[in-house]
């Protein structure tokens, strides 16, 4: 036996499994304790029968899981990783647990279950959107999730390969994915991508689909589809790529198949009118049909089918007639099957002329009968002399026919593939896509040909894909880990594929024959046999056969019979029989059988595949055209697709031959595993670490393993990592990654054990202390009885015996016999027998432990010897064997040396052989090349001497003109100097004159700055003087209020700009904030200023040195020349050349005057050189006018930030005054940039204008100066009109003055505070030029401005006190009552809508103000409108209204606080509306002064319903936005998180790893869930909603909690325990207790019992008969199908819980037949309930509403 926590635990009690014939593995307890060097293992089987099981002690039998690892999701997650516990598992989750998926690593693992599941709707779609993998059960909507997530988190394609054998479920799992692709990613346009990506599947199974003895709807083709994303991540279009149609699957069909499902959908719909022209009938009377005896498929409609089918080709756009057309070309295949071949002779055959099928045939093709039937029955053959027309026999003609009819369907498929990719195509540029790959897997049939030979070859290619893809992530996760990385072995199977594909391999061979005209399938075999038996291992020929060979697969062996292996990879149709369909008047036809055609697929010819051993590349077409070539290159093609995208992989299983629901048959599915890769993965897991824990999942599961000091550690981490080393001893078994720990095989299941014997053991100490308590009476009793009974033991015994029937009567007499002597006595004896006892005990000790001791000592000295006996003999043994070894090595290789050397000979003579052909070959090319050489040789040295000639006049023409250029030049630079001096006087000028000008305008503008503020202050001050003046009279009080009004309308006016103001203000306050950081960057600068100027300085140098760069000219031009010469002849000696040209020669040379042109073309290039620059000086110093203002405004703004700092932040004096310095200096920097800008460019401008004329320079500077005048002109006209209206201003100004003069004398006190005002006026005035502190003085402003009108209210109320008093003097009135109206004016509407409704902040209003306070001030003013008896006035605030809570929720969608402030004024609008609307009852709860105040002329009963409707709009919205904000807690807190200590239920997970394993911190509890209720439930109350509407919104809220949790529970299999019932029963009381808090005990009931009931059945026994009907009893508020997937899900979490028997579910399930209830799996989550809106009366009257100054509706009064 191995140390405990070994791999290998052969204990007793512990179980195995063993190879059984029937199941393929069988369970087997071990019944003895297994030591190392037994021959047999003695076993129990599971049917109580022992078994002797003879072993191998290298190879023991796998170990079991333990039960509580068995049923997991990942099966990477198993502890024994070994083919009976993967096939356990599937069985288990399969058979039991009626679960289809399981993830294997990467791989999900899909069991067909023959049966529809409720699996699949939308509800699940949503559910499963946004997930992570590990968080939820496994299911293809994960794997298509996880795809979706990681094409749109990383910007990378996306490939899902489905695989599997026929029936296995392939086309339904890539279909599931294609839609949820569709559901997800749904676009906003209306062009219905999605439908039309899912249209295609059934046009595509339509027509490549077929019934076979496997499946009823098998895919006869490979089909892979490709569906684009843009950047929104939303599908914008598809194309999908076919492969390897089974197109004899047209002409033949086995026994119980069909034909395509096409075929039968025609003939079925034969009898409508729209088909009569086909002449089809059933099915039945057709041989292309009938073949496989079985037309029907029993529950398919094919007429119903057919109907669908046109559905789809018109969803996709197929018109009609490209329908017709189609069903023409499928029609024709049909009559050509019935088309009857007689045979003549034995040699011949023929046609009837009269057969109607083939007259129907040519007639829907357009084709001619006659030479149709002779051309299928006779062929051509073309040789190098005669054309030969040859007889077919009857066989031959069949074929012939049947060929053609293969052919046609071939071109029609592809054709369709290829409209359906063009109605696919999008107009957008594809961001990235998701690839679906439905592809057939790995077959073994009894007779196995050519379409096997390319699947399985098709299957090696991916496998080894796989195996690649799966070894990447095994590295790639312990390298993100820190894991030490070994290497692991994996199966490779490169080999095969090169034994297939690579050069004179089995493709090669095949195509090679292909060509021969007699080519045979034998001789191919023939060749086949030659190159690979005995030469290639995987190669084999059946001992039995001479007709077949086997091919050793990844999966299995493989015998392929050869015959037809030549005729389907040719894939050929007779020439003449080609050429008559080209000629056909149909047009498709036609367009099938062209010479050249569009390729229909995106597979090429010049396609080429890549692989181990080089492959030799043919040149010929035919060669290129076999259906094996094509099939290899778009195979190639596919695994760089696949390659450059992230694979997801689905194994699909078929689980039984019989198409049984949920049945299990372990030899078919072991098969399948084999072949799909699923064994290969976990073989490749297991050989490392295959168990991963994270740290919190281990530190939660095997808490119960540590002591109280290793608890103690705050580090979770740490505390893991010293338990492991206390518990398992070898750290080879374990290592520790960043974030997991990795185990070794059977590590985790040792761990399992030893937590189970704690839990154990702690509970039979537990048991024994409850006994002890229950058995102390009894302990009693004895101790007593042993004073009349001494042997105590015996007593002991009868009482614990005799106790249950004699309870009563026997403690009677213990009571009579007690007494204190007895005790005494019976005390003394036991302690007698105590010490009695004790030195027995140690006598017996001493004398074991000397013998064991004694016994110990010989024993280990024996072994001792023997162990250095065999040692020694070993050695001796390894001396001897290697001394052996090493001279049979030498000997060997010294035999293959020789023989090496030998072969190296010869093979080096017969390359060097070669080697002197080929080089004679050479050479005698090489001398007829010389010989044409030394004739071009000749012609070339005559016009060499032709050009040596005509170089030397150039050369004398050029020395001629350059003399020129140099006098030119001379005379240019000159000019250059005077233009220099003159423009260096007119920059210092208009530098000058620049400068007068700022000075003038900032003069200027202060005066214009101080007028302006006079001017303003003079004339606020004769307003306000004037409007104080008659506010002095009583009778004038509305002309305060008119005041007040016009005040109130500047504010509003400057409102809109407050906004952006405060925006502004807080980028100031930004900018302030990193004030220092720019003191530090002004810092560096201001060291780069030194660098500038001496950067001007080089710049002068430069300016002046530009006489020599034009001097350098010269030089310049000439080594152009000079080089252009060069380039040009630089074969030829220029010298020579010069001195043959002579004077005359050049003046020929120019005589044409080219040189001249070329030189009068320079000039007019200087020309436009000088205007274009010309034009960007002007621009130029436009920007610098821009630049310089923009400095001054720069500078402005740092005073200003300057003036702030020392306000806000009392910055020191020190960083105050560097700050004002550098700022100066910061002001420098942009000047020396536009300095050197303008010097480089008057350089580059200088060296440009060499030919620049004198006269145009100076009429341009005159323009200049022109310019400049007039613009002093203009200015000197400005400042005059300037002086004018400053005098203008000075008279006004003393006009003013003498009216203030007058008006001081009204009141000190209101002068005063209007001098405040003035003053803040003033100063806005004056920073009005300045954009940022005119934007802060508008705030300021306005605040003044509300201070005042506050004032001016108050005034205006101690004024009205006064004439009220004065009145009550006078009159001898009562006090004036109001009547609950609010007086508006027309023209305040929309103010009344904007500041009540559209400004208004919910949260300044609900503080402290009655609820529905802004309903109440509506309503007042509807009631002023019904008293005026205004239809138009009332019609108009009733629909500004309405358009104004409409506005102000649309923009407020997400604003939950908003949405209810106005749910509730809504709600409180129409209640007003009802209350106060004369009917009878709504005014029975009204006072009698409340009667009164009802609506007098006008019926609102219309206006009641739309605000009724407006309400149930935003109702609907407002639970959308609650139900946003607490759906992402729901689960987390509900089911994720566990508050009840010590029922920790983490379990492994594989692979996929929870979200919720990873970090458990910041994560959300059921205190986050209820925290979130109580938030959205003291916002409703707050806002004043009515308790009916806050109980039906936390009713929805509570469905909402109760549907999601119940659905997620369905979903994650690993939540449904006994554990977690009891964690979500003690989470809906939690909610209960907040209910009951809130007085709604009421809701718990309706909204959380179908989840109270799901949490009882999980802890609820589940065993007997009144146990499920106990279930059936009171789960009422659970569906049938919901209680069985519970039940099924149900998982033990430890050994203590015990899984739910298969035969209790159907008892379940059987009670649970006579319900009707839904069928559906999952809640919907989107159900609303219905709302009502009751009428609640408002108590409060509408004559003591008080309007808060707050709301800024001083234009309304109260009546």
């Amino acid at each position: 036996m191995e140390r405990p926590g070994g791999p290998q635990l052969q204990n007793m009690y512990n179980r195995v499994w063993i190879p059984d014939s029937e199941e393929v593995w069988k369970s087997a307890e071990i019944a003895k304790d297994y030591r190392v060097g037994d021959k047999v293992l003695q076993l129990l089987l599971e049917d109580g029968t022992e078994l002797d099981y003879s072993v191998d002690p290298e190879c023991l039998p796998p170990l079991r899981n333990p039960d509580i690892l068995v049923g997991e999701n990942d099966l990477t997650a198993l502890s024994y990783l070994h083919e009976p516990a993967v096939l356990h598992n599937l069985r288990i989750r399969f058979a039991e647990s009626k679960l289809i998926y399981t993830y294997s690593g990467i791989i999900l693992v899909a069991m067909n279950p023959y049966k529809q599941l409720p699996i699949y709707g939308d509800a699940i779609i949503h559910a499963y959107s946004g997930q992570n993998m590990g968080d939820m059960d496994p299911h293809i909507f994960a794997v298509a999730e996880e795809a979706y997530k990681q094409m749109a988190r990383n910007n990378k394609n996306q490939s899902i390969i489905v695989s599997g054998e026929s029936g296995a479920g392939k086309t339904v799992s890539a279909r599931y994915a294609m839609r949820y692709f569709a559901t997800v990613s749904k676009s906003s346009s209306n062009a219905h991508v999605e439908d039309k990506v899912l249209a295609s599947n059934p046009i595509t199974e339509a027509v490549g689909n077929a019934k076979t003895t496997r499946n009823d709807n098998s895919s006869r083709f490979g089909k892979y589809t490709e569906i684009s994303f843009d950047e929104r991540n939303q599908i914008i279009g598809a194309n999908m790529r076919t492969y390897l149609l089974e197109k004899s699957r047209v002409v033949f069909q086995s026994e119980n198949e069909r034909n395509y499902h096409i075929f039968y959908q025609l003939c079925a719909s034969a009898q409508q009118s729209e088909f009569k022209h086909l002449k089809l009938g059933s099915a039945e009377e057709f041989n292309y049909t009938r073949m496989g005896g079985s037309t029907v498929l029993e529950g398919v409609n094919d007429r119903a089918d057919m109907i669908e089918t046109q559905k789809t080709f018109a969803l996709l756009g197929f018109k009609e007639d490209f329908q017709m057309d189609v069903f023409k070309v499928l029609a024709a295949i049909l009559h050509l099957g019935n088309v009857q071949i007689a045979a003549v002779g034995n040699e011949r055959s023929m046609i009837s002329e009269d057969d109607g099928h083939l007259e129907v045939f040519c007639e829907l093709l357009g084709l001619e009968s006659g030479r149709v039937a002779q051309w299928l029955c006779n062929r051509k053959i073309v040789t190098t002399s005669e054309t030969v027309v040859k007889p077919m026999t009857r066989p031959q003609a069949v074929n012939a026919r049947d060929a053609l009819a293969k052919k046609i369907y071939a071109h029609l498929f592809d054709f369709i593939v290829e409209r359906i990719n063009q109605a696919l195509q999008f107009s957008g540029k594809q961001h990235t896509f998701i690839g679906v790959l439905d592809i057939y897997g790995f077959e073994t049939f009894d007779v196995n040909s050519f379409e096997q030979f390319c699947i399985n070859y098709a299957n090696e290619k991916l496998q080894q894909q796989f195996n690649l893809h799966v070894f990447k992530l095994e590295q790639e996760e312990y390298m993100k880990e820190d894991i030490p990385w070994t290497l692991i072995d994996f199966y490779d199977n490169q080999p095969v594929i090169d034994l297939i594909e690579a050069k004179m391999g089995i493709l090669e061979l095949l195509d090679e024959e292909c060509l021969l005209p007699h080519g045979t399938d034998e001789n191919w075999l023939q060749k086949l046999y030659n190159n690979f038996v005995n030469k290639n291992s995987l190669f084999e020929k059946p001992r039995m056969s001479n007709t077949s060979f086997i091919i050793q697969h990844f999966a299995d062996k493989v015998e392929y019979k050869c015959e037809g292996f030549l005729e389907k990879n040719r894939d050929t149709v007779y020439d003449m029989l080609v050429e008559i369909l080209r000629a056909s008047k149909f047009h498709l036809c036609a367009n099938f059988f062209q010479e050249n055609p569009v390729p229909s697929s995106p597979f090429g010819s010049a396609i080429t595949v890549k692989s181990a051993k080089p492959v030799i590349k043919p040149n010929n077409k035919h060669f290129r055209s076999t259906v094996g070539s094509k099939f290899r290159s778009s195979l190639y093609l596919l695994m760089e697709t696949l390659n450059a995208t992230t694979p997801h992989y689905v194994r699909c299983i078929k689980p039984n031959d019989e198409k049984l629901p949920f049945e299990f048959d372990s030899k078919r599915i072991v098969q399948q595993l084999r072949a799909c890769g699923v064994l290969e993965t976990i073989r490749i897991s297991a050989q490392s670490y295959p168990s991963r824990w994270t740290y919190i999942e281990f530190y939660s599961r095997y808490g119960v393993l540590m002591t109280k000091q290793e608890l103690s550690f705050s580090d979770k981490k740490e505390v893991c990592k010293v338990v492991l080393h206390r518990l398992i001893q070898d750290s080879n078994q374990y290592q520790f990654g960043k974030t997991k720990i990795f185990f070794r095989a059977g590590q985790v299941a040792y761990l399992e054990k030893l937590r189970l014997d704690k839990l154990r053991q702690g509970c039979i100490v537990i048991q024994k202390h409850v006994r002890g308590c229950s058995m102390i009476p009894l302990g009693r009793a004895a101790r007593v009885e042993d004073t009349a009974i001494p042997p105590l033991c015996e007593r002991s015994q009868e009482a614990v015996l005799g106790w249950p029937a004699r309870r009563a009567s026997f403690l009677d007499s213990i009571v009579k016999a007690v007494t204190a002597t007895a005790l005494k006595e019976a005390w003394a004896a036991i302690v007698i027998q105590k010490y009695c006892r004790a030195y027995l005990v140690r006598n017996l000790y001493q004398l074991i432990r000397v013998a064991t001791i004694t016994i110990q000592a010989y024993t280990r000295g024996f072994l001792a010897r023997r162990s250095y006996q065999k040692m020694l003999k070993e050695h001796k043994a390894v001396i001897l064997q290697k001394y052996a070894r090493a001279w049979l090595a030498r000997r060997r290789f010294q035999n293959i040396r020789r023989f090496v050397l030998n072969i190296q000979l010869t093979y080096r003579v017969q390359h060097l052989q070669k080697k002197l052909e080929d080089q004679n070959k050479e050479n005698h090319g090489l001398v007829e090349k010389l010989t044409s050489l030394a004739a071009l040789r000749a012609g070339d040295m005559e016009k060499i001497q032709k050009l040596e000639s005509e170089l030397d006049r150039a050369a004398a023409h050029r020395q001629n003109y350059e003399e020129k250029g140099m006098r030119y030049k001379a005379s240019v630079e000159e000019k250059l100097a005077k233009l220099q001096k003159h423009n260096s006087e007119l920059e210092i000028q208009k530098e000058q004159v620049q400068l007068k000008l700022q000075e003038k305008t900032e003069e200027l503008k202060e005066k214009m700055d101080n007028l302006t503020k006079q001017l303003f202050d003079d004339v606020q001050k004769e307003e306000q003087q004037r409007v104080l003046l008659e506010k002095s009279f009583e009778l004038k009080t509305q002309d305060y209020e008119k005041q007040i009004r016009s005040l109130k309308e500047e504010i509003k006016a400057v409102r809109d700009e407050k906004m952006q103001l405060q925006r502004q203000l807080e980028e100031e306050r930004v900018t302030s904030d990193g004030l220092k950081g720019e003191v530090a960057r002004l810092s560096k600068q201001a060291k780069t200023i030194s660098e500038f100027e001496k950067e001007i300085e080089l710049l002068q140098t430069q300016k002046i040195d530009v006489e020599k760069h034009v001097q350098s000219q010269k030089r310049e031009m000439r080594e152009k020349m000079s080089e252009i010469t060069r380039q040009l002849l630089e074969s030829y000696d220029i010298e020579d050349v010069r001195n043959r040209l002579s004077l005359e020669d050049l003046e020929h040379l120019n005589e044409d005057g080219e040189l001249w042109f070329a030189y009068e073309g320079l000039k007019k290039a200087t020309r436009v050189l000088e205007n274009h620059f010309q034009s960007q000086k002007d621009c130029y110093e436009k920007e610098i006018e821009a630049l310089n203002f923009k400095v001054v405004h720069l500078s402005q703004e740092i005073n200003h930030l300057q003036k702030l700092f020392r306000e806000e932040n009392d910055i020191n004096e020190s960083i105050r005054h560097e700050v004002t310095r550098l700022t100066s200096e910061n002001m420098m920097i942009p000047d020396f940039k536009q300095q050197i800008s303008e010097l480089e460019k008057q350089k580059q401008d200088l060296e440009i204008r060499l030919n620049e004329q004198t006269e145009a320079m100076k009429g341009k500077l005159e323009e200049l100066s022109n310019q400049l005048n007039h613009s002093q002109e203009e200015e000197g006209t400005q400042r005059k009109t300037i002086e004018a209206q400053n005098e203008i201003h000075t008279k006004e100004k003393e006009m003013l003055m003498d009216k203030i003069q007058e008006i001081q004398e009204a009141s000190e006190h209101l002068r005063k505070q209007f001098e405040t005002e003035n003053e803040v006026k003033s100063s806005f005035r004056q920073e009005a030029s300045r954009l940022t502190m005119e934007k802060r003085d508008l705030e300021e402003e306005l605040d003044m401005k509300e201070r005042v009108i506050k004032k001016l209210e108050d005034q205006v109320k101690t004024l009205t006190k006064t004439i009220e008093k004065a009145n009550d003097v006078h009159l001898s009135s009562g006090p004036k009552e109001y009547l609950g109206m609010l007086e508006y004016k027309r023209e305040d509407e929309a103010k009344l809508i904007q500041n009540l409704i559209l400004d208004l902040k919910p949260r300044g209003v609900v503080v402290n103000m009655i609820p529905g306070l802004p309903a109440h001030i509506l309503f007042m003013c509807v009631r002023y409108a019904d008293s005026l008896n205004d239809a138009n006035m009332l019609k108009s605030l009733m629909n500004s209204t309405i358009s104004g809570i409409k506005q102000v929720v649309k923009e407020h969608l997400e604003d939950f606080e908003m949405l209810s402030f106005w749910l509730s004024n809504t709600c409180h609008f129409l209640n007003c509306l009802k209350q106060y609307s004369g009917e009878e009852e709504f005014m029975k709860h009204n006072s009698p002064h409340q009667n009164k105040n009802c609506l007098n002329n006008f019926d609102l009963s219309e206006y009641r319903q739309i605000l009724s409707d407006v309400a149930i709009r935003i109702y609907h919205q407002f639970i959308i936005v609650m139900e946003n904000n607490i759906q992402p807690i729901i689960v987390p807190g509900m089911l994720e998180y566990e508050s009840l200590q010590g029922i920790s239920g983490l379990k492994p997970t594989g692979f996929r790893k929870r979200s919720s394993s990873i970090d458990d911190t910041d994560a959300y509890t059921m205190t986050s869930v209820l925290q979130q209720l109580s938030y959205f439930y003291s916002t409703m109350c707050q806002n004043g909603l009515d308790p009916e509407i806050v109980r039906q919104a936390v009713k929805q809220l509570f469905f909402l909690i109760g549907a999601v949790t119940l659905n997620s529970l369905f979903l994650r299999k690993d939540m449904c325990s006994c554990r977690k019932g009891m964690q979500i029963r003690c989470n809906i009381s939690y909610l209960e207790e907040w209910l009951k808090d809130k007085n709604l005990q009421n809701l718990a009931k309706e909204t959380l019992e179908p989840l109270s009931q799901a949490a009882w059945l999980l802890q609820v026994k589940k065993t007997t008969d009144s146990d499920a009907k106990e279930i059936y009893e009171c789960c009422t508020s659970l569906s049938a199908v919901q209680i069985i997937k519970i039940l099924n899900s149900y998982t033990p979490i430890d050994d203590f819980e015990k899984r739910v028997t298969p035969s209790f579910v159907r008892k379940v399930q059987a009670l649970l037949n006579s319900r009707e209830d839904s069928s559906h799996l999952m809640l919907d989550t989107k159900y609303l309930f219905q709302v009502t809106f009751p009428f609640t009366p408002s108590p409060h009257a509408l004559e003591m509403i008080q309007i808060p100054s707050s709301f800024k509706l001083g234009f309304l009064n109260r009546l």
